[in-house]
């Protein structure tokens, strides 16, 4: 079993990702702003705190051998032209503190969330999709989400970056499947469950180390 500190296990990923850990068997420990508002699996440790403050995740690190991150930078909805209210760079702010306390601690293993178009895979995105994603407050997340990854690229850390498509909390259309962006053509949608446990087996298998693969659903 692996002692496992997740952020942003309240949201609507990170609940899929306790559940699962719980389910497995590991000793989990998820660093919450408000653990009453929480409906954690049995056996899930909630602390209070925000992956803004970085003695918050010492706190919450203390003991764990891995950790998984779905954080986000949030909007005031789904909309793509709704406002954000995370601050700008939310995530990558606690990508910083995470990897700080990782090192302190000897902490090795970390599994995040991101997000197809990030980084270097922005070249392979549809001019279109571009254009629409600089013309709309989605253009923050992926501003938040590149730092993200610059910074774990960066770290000495076993790192693994998956990188979503677009997210969906309906049944899963197809099979997960996941490859190196550029090798193959992904699907538009992957579920939350299935992202949830696709970093969890990338953890638990040891798998898809030092790489960032595009995740999603194939058609059934």
């Amino acid at each position: 079993m692996t002692d496992l500190l997740v952020l942003g296990g309240s949201g609507r990923t990170g609940t899929h990702v306790l559940a699962q850990a719980a389910e497995r068997g590991h000793r989990v420990r998820a660093l919450v702003r408000d653990p009453s508002a929480v409906h954690a699996p049995a056996g899930v440790e909630l602390i209070q705190g925000t992956p803004a403050n970085i003695d918050d995740i010492r706190r919450a690190a203390h003991g764990t051998r891995a950790v998984i991150s779905v954080l986000n930078n949030a909007r005031a909805s789904d909309n793509p032209w709704a406002k954000p209210v995370s601050p700008p760079m939310f995530m990558t702010d606690a990508a910083r503190n995470t990897l700080t306390v990782m090192a302190e601690q000897g902490i090795r293993r970390i599994a995040l969330a991101s997000s197809q178009g990030v980084g270097d895979d922005w070249a392979r995105l549809n001019p279109l999709v571009k254009a629409f994603i600089n013309l709309s407050n989605i253009k923050a997340g992926f501003t938040d989400h590149t730092g993200v990854d610059q910074l774990v690229r960066a770290s000495a850390t076993d790192w693994t970056l998956a990188r979503a498509v677009a997210l969906t909390d309906k049944p899963a259309t197809g099979p997960l499947r996941a490859a190196d962006p550029g090798t193959t053509a992904p699907g538009r949608w992957i579920n939350r469950t299935d992202l949830a446990r696709f970093l969890l087996d990338s953890v638990d298998q040891e798998t898809w180390i030092h790489r960032a693969p595009l995740v999603w659903n194939a058609r059934g």
